[in-house]
């Protein structure tokens, strides 16, 4: 049996007249990177907010790891960590001061086991010679990395990124994109990434669910979507134009 992490159930917002998302049903599989794309407007924001409990659904459900993200807000989100864009830190301090302040706020991890818990995550992202070093001698690269660590703080299922790799160089992309990489074969995290960087997805992704005006119209392996040799970005285009 595929071990589900999160279930999107026939999803649907509809604000004033104008339906959002339609009708939507998805589900994450432990141990999977998924790409999640559209042209602006076409809902996805609305998705992601639905998925994390801040916007309610007209109708429908999402569930993860068995908890209503709706009715048990708390236990679901337990379960998931994200990190929106370019994370914002304060600065002045380490790279291990910010996660030491922020697993305070995470319940399930025990007092006398947070060194050791933000040791390991900071050795996780690529950061374990510079976490103590303060956070504004990073590069970008390196705060996206940390922002990482602090969405693993809790020792969640599945990952939301949107729009990780924003701003970043060639090697900043690749340096992300191999930490996830190895997150999802060490640990089997689920990761659902949001990002307009169609090539990057290609690469990086098992899966893809593109979604057109609220509606899904491909959810499926890539390889299946572009074949050997073709673009993601030429196949995107055409199932816009359909």
């Amino acid at each position: 049996m595929k071990d589900i992490v999160m279930e999107v159930s026939n999803i649907t917002k509809t604000i004033g007249k104008r339906e959002i998302v339609q009708d939507t049903s998805f589900k994450l599989e432990k141990g999977k990177i998924y790409g999640f794309i559209g042209p602006n407007g076409a809902g996805k924001t609305t998705m992601m907010r639905m998925m994390t409990g801040l916007m309610h659904p007209s109708s429908g459900q999402v569930t993860i790891d068995s908890y209503d993200v709706n009715k048990d807000r708390k236990n679901a989100l337990s379960q998931v960590g994200a990190i929106i864009e370019s994370p914002i830190f304060f600065e002045y301090m380490t790279g291990r001061q910010v996660l030491r302040n922020l697993a305070r706020m995470h319940s399930n991890i025990l007092k006398t086991e947070r060194e050791s818990h933000i040791s390991k995550l900071l050795d996780r992202v690529g950061l374990q010679g510079r976490g103590d070093d303060k956070v504004k001698g990073y590069s970008l690269g390196m705060k996206q990395r940390l922002g990482i660590a602090q969405a693993l703080l809790g020792n969640p299922k599945l990952l939301l990124l949107d729009e990780p790799s924003n701003g970043l160089d060639p090697m900043g992309m690749r340096g992300l994109r191999d930490i996830i990489f190895g997150l999802r074969d060490e640990f089997e995290y689920a990761f659902f990434i949001s990002s307009h960087l169609l090539d990057e997805l290609q690469q990086m992704c098992d899966e893809l669910i593109i979604i057109k005006e609220g509606r899904i119209v491909w959810k499926g392996s890539t390889k299946e979507l572009i074949g050997d040799g073709e673009r993601l970005e030429d196949a995107f285009v055409e199932l816009m134009k359909a």
